[in-house]
């Protein structure tokens, strides 16, 4: 193999490993904001866990993570929890770094 060939599928596998990497980040990051949306809501325990897989499940309607924010503010709005938009944004935001960390150092350990 060349050099050219080695750096392709270097990068290649690189590429790989940073879709995985993302898939991941969004799901985690999708359990984590519906576990936040869920306290704000006042659900604790099974229901906390089971709202957090609707979330989750909800990013799987479209491409893009806009189907999880309409999930969560209709929610929001459905029961009346005094969320803005901006806010909402700024905890997915938040938490795809969280949840980012969290996968880095899953993955060290």
């Amino acid at each position: 193999m060349t050099t050219f060939e080695d750096r392709e599928k270097g990068f290649e596998r690189k590429f790989v490993h940073d879709e995985e990497l993302r898939f991941k980040a969004t799901a985690r990051r999708n359990k984590l904001l519906g576990l936040w949306a869920a306290a704000k809501m006042g659900l604790a325990g099974d229901a906390a866990q089971a709202y957090a897989r609707e979330v989750i499940k909800a990013d799987l309607e479209q491409p893009g993570e806009e189907d999880v924010f309409r999930k969560v503010r209709g929610d929001f709005d459905a029961r009346g929890v005094d969320q803005s938009d901006h806010q909402i944004r700024h905890m997915m935001a938040d938490l795809m770094g969280q949840a980012l960390v969290q996968i880095e150092t899953e993955g060290k350990a």
